[in-house]
């Protein structure tokens, strides 16, 4: 029997629970997921940073990847395009150009609208031969009064200057050497020879002729109301114009005869200065002509006149001169 004191010895154990193992199988979904996520981000990125001419030639590309192969080629693709079969060249940037089609674009002639000049550019290029051909005339002008021992000693009266309207020769009096008898339309002997010279070296361009008889401010011995400065004027522009006529120029080439008595001196300080009986001459410009020829007239259509100077642009110096002398 046992005592009190002595109980048994109780050992529990408890016993561990083991737990059901789980599978991987949603570690691969999630990585196809993040995997297909990132293939669509980088899809969106590359469609937003290609131009529309990259994505036509890739879509070509896919359409018909064949294509130089079936129409014939060095290869399977054409050397104008990266991707092979169509569209643009995917190397180059937004306005850049590759180097076979800047050459077969510089080998291809141009078209006529982008050769075709426009009309401020004919504008300017008319005035440029225009003036050219008035310096040269000038200079020759100059040339002959030194070199002519006939016009040399009347140098002092021969004034030659380009003004807005063109080149003007303007023959002057001086205090003992007149060029017309006083009061009077008949020329001296050697004013004659001097308009004869200067008609023929005006046939040497293509411009009009205007003509002015200028007198001095001293008044007319039969008074304003009769036979005055004005009548003389105008006479004594005619007798000069036919002077020029004579010496050779063409008769058409006169477009203007006017006297314009003491309305324009050429001395303003002195009205009565002997200079300021002359007679200019001016080789007209293009627009001088142009405004003389609409006087009391519409003008004429900008059609017709922009074809007009296209034409003479388009023309060499002396052909476009005979042409314009022709008129």
């Amino acid at each position: 029997m046992t005592t009190p004191t002595q109980r048994p010895i109780v050992i529990k154990r408890k016993k561990k629970a083991s737990h059901e193992h789980h599978g991987g199988a949603w570690k691969i979904a999630y990585a196809d997921f993040v995997t297909a996520m990132m293939a669509f981000f980088l899809l969106m990125w590359l469609l937003g940073s290609t131009t529309k001419a990259q994505l036509r030639g890739i879509s070509e590309y896919f359409q018909t990847p064949l294509k130089v192969a079936l129409s014939g080629g060095e290869g399977s693709g054409d050397a104008t395009s990266l991707v092979k079969g169509g569209g643009d060249d995917l190397t180059k940037s937004v306005g850049q150009d590759n180097n076979k089609n800047s050459e077969s674009a510089a080998q291809q002639p141009p078209s006529a609208s982008s050769t075709k000049p426009s009309r401020r550019a004919v504008e300017i290029e008319l005035e440029r031969r225009e003036k050219a051909l008035l310096e040269d005339l000038k200079g020759k002008l100059e040339k002959a009064i030194e070199s002519r021992s006939m016009l040399k000693q009347y140098k002092n009266q021969i004034l030659l200057d380009i003004t807005a309207e063109g080149l003007r020769v303007q023959i002057v009096d001086e205090q003992n050497r007149p060029m017309f008898a006083s009061g009077s339309a008949q020329m001296r002997l050697y004013t004659s020879p001097i308009l004869r010279e200067i008609g023929r070296m005006l046939n040497e361009v293509p411009n009009r002729i205007s003509l002015a008889g200028h007198t001095d401010a001293t008044p007319y011995a039969g008074g304003e109301r009769g036979y005055s400065n004005w009548e003389l004027s105008a006479d004594r522009a005619n007798a000069s114009r036919r002077e020029l006529v004579a010496g050779g120029m063409e008769e058409s080439k006169i477009m203007r005869v006017v006297g314009l008595a003491s309305a324009v001196p050429f001395d303003k300080a002195d009205p009565n200065n002997p200079m300021n009986r002359r007679i200019s001459i001016i080789v007209m410009k293009r627009k001088a002509e142009e405004a003389i020829r609409n006087e009391g007239k519409e003008a004429a259509s900008v059609t017709d006149t922009e074809e007009a100077r296209t034409q003479l642009m388009q023309q060499p110096i002396d052909e476009a001169a005979k042409q314009s002398a022709a008129r």
